[in-house]
């Protein structure tokens, strides 16, 4: 029994280790089929890096001869514009040393009509003596008679020696003076007065624009005449523009006319019926910005009349600068600065905020913005202070606080700043009418229009009273003038016009 025991003993071992050798055996082979096969995709993960890595490295290269070639043609564009520009340079000088060869040739002859005049005056004087002595002429009879014979001959020649060396100028500084425009105007493109007194209005199509003219130009009157604007409607495509000094009423025409091309129907009753309809929407929009200004700043209450004023400044500007943007800067300045001495802040920002309230009236009733001002604030209750910050910030009266001073400074800082005001409505109207004063006092005018923001005049004269010499010689009377007694930027064009039309019937 023993033996037996034994003997399946040893067998079950003699069996458990060929079992442990055969699994071995097939985990080894299992193991060895696994890192061949990593090493497999090792290796294609290698290839795959390398092929990436040649792509990357051709790309790169492509990338650089691709800057190279746009590198080459920016160099190649800057040499041609360098080429060009001295082109110009060497052709700007000799227009330039024409141009003063040419007036060198003016001067001379200037001086050469200086030595004529005073031959001239010389022979008057030889001929009134003669004439004294062999006719009855009295010495200043003579020198009246002769006077005004030679004035009426000399006046002929000189007018058309100016004509003509007026031609010669005109053609040989024709090229240089385009040079010079052009330069300028690529370099800098100023502001100018037609931005601040236009608004342009789009258009469907151009048929718009005959309905808002109407039959026989009753629809753009009616509008004229109701909105108090001009309307312009020229050849350019889809746009008309709207042209008033008044930025409330421009705002308003404006939006009525996007109305009514909105809705197709122009006539003089509907033009009538949406006008009233947005000047009541601005009358309201208005007092809602005023009083959005009011909450914003924290200085209630205040009469609604005032707040809708305050409201209506956003359409106001004084030397191209908003009334409302300059009162809200005044207003928290002189908060600032009368905290820091001491004073009311909340006194300081609401007499800032109504220092200019008069402007919102000026061009509706003229006269002073500071009268205008007080006479508002006084008639609903406004405090003392307030009344003398309005006098103070232009010098009526002597601050009396702390907070009026504040006013008056903040005022200053803020119209004095660079770039805060530039000379455009005010200085432009007054500029106008100077020059067309000017031309209305000379004699055989008839009418005189200041066009193109001021930069030239037409004057219309009386054809049967004056030649076509002596409109040449007004024009350079006007000019002299205008140059003496007028401040102005730039040129100024003035342009006689002298035309004769001859009218008869056939019965």
């Amino acid at each position: 029994m023993l033996s037996v025991i034994v003997a399946g003993f040893a067998g079950v071992s003699t069996g458990a280790g060929i079992a442990y050798f055969w699994t071995k055996n097939i985990a080894k082979n299992s193991f060895l089929h696994i890192e061949i096969e990593a090493k497999a995709r090792a290796k294609a993960m290698e290839n795959e890096a390398d092929i990436l890595l040649k792509k990357a490295h051709v790309q790169v290269k492509e990338k650089e001869i691709d800057l190279e070639v746009e590198f080459q043609k920016r160099v190649a564009k800057v040499e041609e514009r360098n080429r060009t520009l001295i082109l110009q340079t060497k052709e700007y000088v000799a227009q330039e040393e024409a141009l003063k060869l040419l007036e060198q040739k003016v001067l001379e002859k200037e001086a050469h009509l200086d030595m004529l005049e005073v031959e001239k005056k010389e022979a008057i004087a030889l001929t009134v003596d003669k004439m004294q002595n062999v006719a009855s002429f009295t010495k200043d009879e003579a020198k009246a008679y002769i006077l005004e014979k030679v004035e009426e001959q000399s006046r002929a020649e000189v007018a058309g020696i100016v004509r003509k060396y007026e031609q010669t100028a005109k053609e040989e500084g024709e090229k240089n003076a385009n040079y010079i425009l052009a330069q300028a105007t690529t370099r800098y493109a100023g502001e100018f007065a037609g931005e601040r007194l236009i608004n342009i209005v789009n258009l469907p199509s151009d048929e718009h624009k005959g309905r808002i003219i109407g039959k026989e130009g009753r629809n753009i009157k009616a509008l004229e005449m109701l909105l108090g604007v001009d309307i312009v409607i020229d050849e350019t495509p889809g746009v008309i523009l709207v042209s008033s000094f008044n930025l409330y009423r421009r705002a308003i025409a404006t939006r009525v006319i996007e109305l009514l091309v909105e809705d197709g129907r122009i006539h003089p009753g509907r033009i009538e019926e949406v006008h009233a309809k947005v000047e009541a929407e601005f009358e309201d929009k208005t007092f809602e910005e005023g009083e959005n200004i009011l909450i914003e700043l924290g200085i209630f209450p205040m009469h609604e009349e005032l707040v809708r004023l305050l409201g209506r400044m956003k359409y106001r500007a004084s030397y191209g600068q908003n009334a409302l943007a300059h009162t809200l800067e005044v207003a928290k300045l002189a908060q600032v600065m009368a905290a820091e001495m001491g004073g009311d802040e909340k006194l300081a920002l609401r007499a800032g905020l109504l220092h200019d309230i008069g402007k919102a009236l000026t061009q509706d009733l003229g006269g002073s913005h500071v009268d205008i001002g007080v006479d508002l604030c006084r008639r609903h209750g406004e405090h003392p202070t307030i009344i003398n910050a309005i006098y103070a910030h232009h010098g009526h009266e002597e601050p009396d606080s702390v907070e009026s001073a504040a006013v008056c400074a903040a005022d200053k800082l803020s119209a004095a700043r660079p770039g805060a005001r530039r000379e455009v409505l005010e200085s432009f109207t007054k500029r106008v009418k100077e020059v067309e004063d000017i031309a209305l006092s000379k004699s055989y005018v008839n009418k005189a229009y200041a066009i193109n923001a001021g930069r030239e005049i037409r004057v219309f004269v009386n054809a049967q009273k004056m030649s076509d010499n002596e409109a040449v010689l007004l024009s350079k009377e006007i000019a002299k003038e205008i140059q003496e007694k007028v401040q102005y930027p730039g040129a100024i064009k003035v342009n006689v016009i002298r035309e004769l039309r001859a009218t008869s019937y056939a019965k």
